[in-house]
């Protein structure tokens, strides 16, 4: 069972909803350490102050903030714990919105909202009420020590919390969109329509796996064992200058509708 990092309520008009609230993501990767290749031996680093050159223990390390004219303010547990901010404890829901309206790009992390104690039943109303108007609701949380947007939707029997990135946050990503001097015709926007259909299908995550990172636990189950490195089983397609996008989309279909129907007979 995961460990909550958050208690408080989320407030629906004139309703409170206790809840407790968990990561509802964790990345799975394989850990290195950074070591001597002569011996193994782990690099290891010291948290040194640069006033009196003393090595200070994380415990009693604290947080500082630097102004523009070179002031430092000291920053303890309890500063961050008894910010005047009212979303410290409680979310406040401000609005509904169509999920379809939000950007992806703004959403940071996921979390598992549960209901805490008398909770459980305006949880599901509001669950029941946010799937059956197809709407989120858009709210304000601080986590983390920071103050976060955020949007609670319903998914199957749970209250979903993803919380949002500030506009500002977002970068001008005008630079790297291509010039409006490049223009594609009907037929090659109608070949790579044909060849997006080929593809469709429901998603199933299930279906998909970490290929780099079950490649590099090879490598390391066999330099455990002594043995050589595996060999590579399937070369990366050739990056070759597309001439005619139209021939280049036709041949990718005839292979999209290949693999679909040997799939469909191993199947």
């Amino acid at each position: 069972m995961p460990r909550s990092i958050w208690k408080g309520a989320i407030s629906f008009g004139l309703i409170s909803i206790p809840v407790k609230v968990y990561g509802a993501t964790e990345t799975k990767d394989l850990s290195f350490r950074q070591v001597h290749p002569e011996d193994g031996g782990r690099i290891k680093y010291k948290r040194v102050c640069d006033v009196c050159g003393k090595e200070i223990p994380y415990t009693e390390i604290a947080k500082g903030y630097e102004t523009g004219d070179g002031r430092m303010v000291i920053l303890e547990a309890e500063d961050f714990d008894n910010l005047p901010l009212p979303t410290t404890k409680a979310v406040e829901v401000v609005q509904f919105v169509d999920t379809d309206e939000v950007d992806p790009t703004y959403f940071e992390r996921t979390y598992f909202l549960e209901a805490d104690g008398p909770g459980a039943k305006p949880y599901v109303l509001l669950r029941r009420a946010l799937a059956d108007a197809g709407k989120a609701a858009l709210v304000k949380v601080a986590l983390r020590s920071r103050e976060s947007l955020a949007l609670i939707r319903a998914k199957d029997d749970l209250l979903l919390m993803h919380t949002m990135l500030w506009p500002d946050e977002l970068r001008d990503g005008s630079f790297a969109a291509p010039s409006d001097d490049v223009k594609v015709s009907d037929a090659e926007v109608d070949m790579a329509r044909m060849f997006i259909d080929q593809l469709t299908g429901d998603f199933d995550p299930t279906q998909f796996t970490d290929v780099y990172r079950e490649a590099l636990e090879s490598v390391v189950q066999a330099k455990l064992a002594g043995a050589p490195a595996p060999e590579v089983t399937e070369e990366a397609p050739a990056q070759a200058e597309v001439v005619d996008l139209v021939a280049a989309l036709r041949a990718s279909v005839e292979a999209a509708k290949k693999r679909r129907e040997e799939a469909a007979k191993a199947g």
